[in-house]
């Protein structure tokens, strides 16, 4: 039996965007799915929405064969806290592990219009600063060039450099954003419903399951916390234990 051939239980979750979410699915054929939104808060909402996820499908955590996560770029505890929790469950299950980016769960999650003129995707996701993550795809799925993190000024440089005057189709919970920096712009679309989640997650895993071609999850970070070790406050040597 070939790996298309099968059908394997996953649980999918994305903490890393603006939603918190999780599913379970049997195949491509999702069975639950949980969701929180809001901007902070993953570390307490995740495993509860999982659990509620595998509770509704009537799985225990030893029927999973795979488990997947959002790798990021995004929020820098929402990555942490996915991939620690992606690891402890398929380290005590035995199932697979498999880590996609943000960018990819986008356009697994959503169907792109059929519509020629759109040979490049621009994917933009919310830094929750002034830059915007922004990976170029063509139509296949296929990365153009490497993740980056663009302040608005340089975004219309960005798209100009890769494009020029062709149509736009702008995906990612920063769309809307991305598409005012352009205004200027004639045939700028805006694919709606794009948001980074567990579905777009779990439909990108698959693929990658299925040719094999993952390893190890890592997390994807395109700019450096906002503290550091030199930022943080200093222990004098009285409160040092």
């Amino acid at each position: 039996m070939t790996r298309e051939d099968q059908r394997p239980v996953t649980l999918a979750f994305d903490a890393a965007g603006l939603v918190c979410s999780a599913v379970v699915a049997f195949g491509d054929r999702i069975m639950s799915a949980q969701r929180v939104e809001g901007w902070h808060g993953q570390a307490e909402v995740l495993l509860p929405i999982v659990d509620g996820a595998m509770h509704e499908a009537g799985l225990t955590p030893a029927s999973l064969d795979l488990v997947a996560t959002s790798v990021g770029p995004g929020s820098f505890t929402g990555i942490r806290v996915g991939l620690a929790a992606a690891r402890g469950i398929a380290l005590a299950t035995s199932a697979g592990l498999i880590g996609v980016s943000s960018f990819e769960a986008i356009l697994a999650g959503r169907a792109l219009p059929d519509q020629d003129d759109f040979r490049f995707v621009f994917v933009t996701l919310e830094s929750r600063r002034k830059d915007l993550y922004v990976q170029i795809f063509d139509r296949r799925n296929n990365a153009v060039g490497l993740p980056i993190a663009v302040m608005p000024a340089g975004f219309c440089e960005v798209v100009d450099a890769t494009i020029g005057a062709a149509p736009l189709l702008i995906a990612g919970d920063a769309a809307s954003r991305a598409a005012a920096l352009l205004a200027h712009r004639e045939d700028v679309h805006i694919l709606e419903d794009s948001a980074p989640v567990a579905a777009g997650v779990l439909r990108a895993s698959l693929r990658r399951w299925r040719s094999q071609e993952f390893g190890a999850p890592r997390p994807l970070y395109l700019r450096p916390p906002d503290v550091t070790a030199a930022s943080r406050p200093q222990l004098s040597s009285r409160s040092r234990i």
